[in-house]
């Protein structure tokens, strides 16, 4: 971080007020295309089609050619494949994505007093204050160009006083453009678009507001806030605080050391290998769950085991950002085997996933079918209901629970 920028994070709480906010929401245009036509030119201009390449798997981003047809995310490759037959389709490389995404995350951090990573290919930024050295909005211009220059990427940023309003501008800007919404115009800005370009108008809200006759966010804001509450619950105060374009919420400084991690040391020290792998199986179920509930992502696992005489050992792997159990499980089994060689009683086994980002919308779109996303979400659904211990494999019956501790930063 630089000098000044040191400075002006020093001294933002004490002279800011609330009212006088500059935040910017950046985001990577079509992130995993753009990436695929860094690395292959050819495929520039052609509709392309990044996911699971069998007929059951699912789209995970699109190019914007192909979203003439009728494409976006989390369809089904085969709908997309009927719409668009002469698109191209690949797999996808997330270990590249998470390479590009690190680089434009060192940019930012060198750049800004202070930045929130919301996921792989989004950024919140908080520029308050800056207008008193620079220009805010100039030099969330300036970050857009670096970035652009030194990755070779597109990306599109909104600015505005608060981050629902920014995110909605970005959209707003894309493909690779930038938009303003001066204080004071939130209201105005976001009056004539469609309802479900409010950040937290899903699919399921957005249907029933459209079976109410709700079209345009300027309904939203002629509505009386308690007819809100009474038809989407506690989410109805909040969306029609974002249509009125209020948001308090504030930027929160990211960092890369966040992780989240469970142990459990044995009554009696042991070498049953049916016990070990069933504990860490358990542990990473456990895991696993907790970032989808937190909607977050890991990049990174720890397996870690304490032998009798109390030596300990760590390992760890970086991976592709995922929250799915089976791929958690796979490498964690994969470290526990090229860790655990001395072959002699452990009193200690420990499960860590760190470099976490948001990231909930998928779990891993380019392996995953669309039962094996609606599978998750139905046990997720039915572990929030009924506990997390409710519902687990089979090998992992009978492993003593334990709690899993909060998100460490």
């Amino acid at each position: 971080m630089s000098k000044i920028a040191k400075i002006i994070k020093a001294t933002n709480k004490k002279y800011v007020r609330e009212v006088d906010r500059n935040i910017v929401h950046l985001d990577l245009d079509s992130f995993f295309v753009s990436v695929e036509v860094l690395q292959n030119s050819e495929l520039k201009d052609k509709p392309l089609l990044i996911g699971g390449s069998g007929n059951r798997g699912v789209v995970s981003s699109c190019s914007y050619e192909a979203r003439k047809y009728g494409i976006h995310s989390a369809m089904p490759m085969k709908m997309a494949k009927r719409l668009c037959p002469h698109a191209i389709v690949l797999g996808g490389d997330f270990e590249r994505y998470s390479y590009y995404s690190k680089m434009v995350t060192e940019v930012v951090a060198e750049s800004v007093p202070m930045y929130e990573k919301s996921s792989i290919d989004e950024f919140y930024v908080d520029l308050t204050g800056m207008d008193r050295f620079f220009g805010a909005y100039q030099l969330a211009t300036e970050l857009r160009q670096r970035i652009i220059r030194e990755t070779g990427l597109p990306i599109s940023f909104g600015f505005s006083s608060n981050k629902t309003v920014s995110k909605v501008a970005t959209n707003e800007s894309k493909p690779n453009g930038q938009l303003q919404v001066l204080r004071g115009m939130e209201k105005g800005f976001l009056s004539p678009l469609t309802v479900n370009k409010i950040p937290q108008v899903g699919a399921k809200t957005y249907h029933l507001l459209r079976n109410m006759g709700v079209e345009r966010v300027l309904t939203l804001q002629q509505m009386p806030v308690e007819l809100l509450e009474n038809v989407l619950g506690k989410s109805g105060h909040s969306i029609w605080m974002k249509a009125q374009g209020i948001d308090h919420s504030p930027v929160i400084p990211y960092s890369e050391k966040k992780s989240i991690s469970a142990e459990r040391t044995f009554t009696t020290d042991t070498t049953d290998m049916a016990l070990l792998n069933s504990t860490l199986i358990a542990m990473t179920e456990k895991l696993a769950y907790k970032l989808r509930t937190k909607e977050k992502l890991t990049a990174c696992v720890t397996v870690k085991v304490r032998y009798s005489d109390f030596d300990t050992q760590t390992t760890q792997k970086s991976i592709p950002y995922t929250a799915n159990d089976d791929e958690l499980i796979a490498i964690v089994k994969e470290l526990f085997l090229k860790l655990y060689q001395r072959r002699v009683l452990l009193r200690l086994v420990g499960v860590r996933f760190s470099h976490l980002v948001n990231g909930g919308y998928q779990i891993n779109l380019f392996s995953d079918t669309s039962e094996q996303i609606n599978l998750y979400q139905a046990i997720d659904r039915m572990k929030k209901r009924f506990g997390d211990s409710s519902l687990t494999r089979a090998i992992a019956l009978g492993v003593k629970q334990y709690d899993v501790p909060s998100f460490k930063g």
